[in-house]
């Protein structure tokens, strides 16, 4: 399709928001023989796409790694279940409640590429993993490796078990721009001994968006005897990848992240085989030790946040996992390209696009990341976030799909000015 034809099709949008599913489908399909790498670089489509969202004029969104927006048409879908909810009360939360949370898992689970029996929805990753590391079990004298880049919630979670168990936490840190995928796998191996139990690695690092080899390191930790646990905060919903061909033991996510389901919602894979050797956070009376229904127990919850997993996943399909993971490389490339070689400026993600997607880290010599953060907001109304640890000093700069170049230009005229 040529811009002209393109441009008419886009056309018939108009300039309203994107609510009608069936308006958004055939956007899509004036674009589906276009390759998403030359789509990735045609903003008429994605202000499009754009149009969808409710956005905030007061600022421009760089912080999309805590939470990312709803599109309108998710969240109407999300307020419909609270009214169907809030309408049906009780009746539903002591009927439906239970098979329409179990269909919503599948629906994961196939998008997972995984077993519905291994997969359960959870509130955050952080829930999801705590689950697996407070539900080993664990003897005075095992370790557990870990790198100082993991996300700190499970890191306390390890801490606690090191207090209340006697288990040694063995803590690596990964470099910024690693040599080699082996380079990365040797630092782990070289944490691990006879007596390492469970090995937490983060399939992108959040603080950077460094996506770290997954396979070859559970590889590595299974021919040694050794779990493994992923951290796929940032992963799912981002990049295209199914959790099979990870061979991991165990795996977490957030899917208020880049999947963009509301607030409160994540998962949790356990590989069959463990499922019965982890101790559920809460009890559930779940006699079946092999029933992964067993580590789901929350008590009463927000219910139609389960629900809008549905629409979400409709969204993410309709948009294509393709497109969406193109145009977030392009995104994050378009920028990050501009400065990576100014002498002022310090950057923290690894140049090879196959090392990271939508997220990268950015310093400046002479600036503390705080420092950076309130300049960026304040002189040029951009929101993002700080970070200033672990070997990573900068601002953490996360687009979305809704992100327009004239707003990553903003970026690139802030860091270069503060040269």
């Amino acid at each position: 399709m040529d811009k002209r034809s393109f441009l008419k099709s886009a056309g018939l949008l108009g300039l309203g928001s994107i609510i009608d599913p069936g308006r958004l489908t055939r956007l899509i399909e004036s674009v589906a023989e276009i390759p998403s790498a030359e789509l990735a670089e045609n903003e008429d489509f994605w202000k499009q796409i754009r149009a969808g969202y409710l956005l905030n004029p007061d600022y421009i969104n760089l912080e999309n790694g805590y939470y990312c927006f709803l599109p309108q048409q998710t969240l109407e879908s999300f307020i419909k279940h609270v009214r169907e909810i809030n309408y049906q009360g009780s009746w539903y939360m002591r009927t439906v409640q239970f098979e329409n949370k179990k269909a919503m898992a599948a629906k994961l689970a196939a998008l997972a590429g995984c077993p519905a029996d291994e997969l359960i929805l959870t509130r955050n990753t952080t829930e999801s993993l705590d689950i697996i590391i407070s539900g080993f079990d664990w003897k005075q004298g095992d370790e557990a490796v870990m790198a100082e880049q993991d996300y700190p919630s499970m890191l306390n979670m390890f801490k606690q078990v090191a207090a209340r168990y006697g288990v040694i936490n063995k803590v690596i840190s990964v470099p910024n721009h690693p040599g080699s995928d082996e380079e990365i796998v040797n630092l782990y191996a070289d944490a691990i001994t006879e007596k390492t139990r469970l090995l937490m690695v983060c399939h992108m690092i959040n603080i950077t968006g460094q996506i770290l080899p997954v396979r070859a390191i559970c590889d590595m930790a299974h021919s040694r005897g050794v779990q493994v646990m992923v951290d796929g905060a940032h992963a799912f919903g981002h990049f295209r990848f199914t959790i099979p061909e990870l061979d991991c033991d165990y795996y977490g996510s957030s899917l208020h992240k880049w999947l963009s389901v509301p607030l409160g919602s994540g998962i949790l894979y356990v590989k069959k085989v463990n499922i019965s050797k982890i101790w559920p956070l809460i009890a559930s009376g779940e006699s079946n030790p092999d029933n992964i229904l067993r580590l789901n127990q929350i008590g009463t919850h927000p219910a139609h946040t389960d629900l809008t997993v549905s629409e979400a996943i409709d969204f993410y399909n309709m948009l294509g996992a393709e497109r969406k993971e193109t145009r977030f490389r392009f995104l994050q490339h378009y920028w990050s390209g501009k400065v990576r070689n100014m002498p002022h400026i310090i950057l923290n993600t690894p140049a090879d696009p196959q090392r990271s997607c939508a997220i990268a880290n950015v310093g400046v010599k002479g600036i503390t990341p705080g420092e950076l953060g309130d300049i960026l907001f304040k002189k040029y109304r951009i929101y993002c976030a700080p970070v200033d640890g672990a070997g990573v000093h900068g601002c953490r700069i996360t687009p979305n799909v809704y992100t327009s170049l004239e707003e990553l230009d903003v970026l690139v005229k802030a860091l270069t000015e503060l040269g």
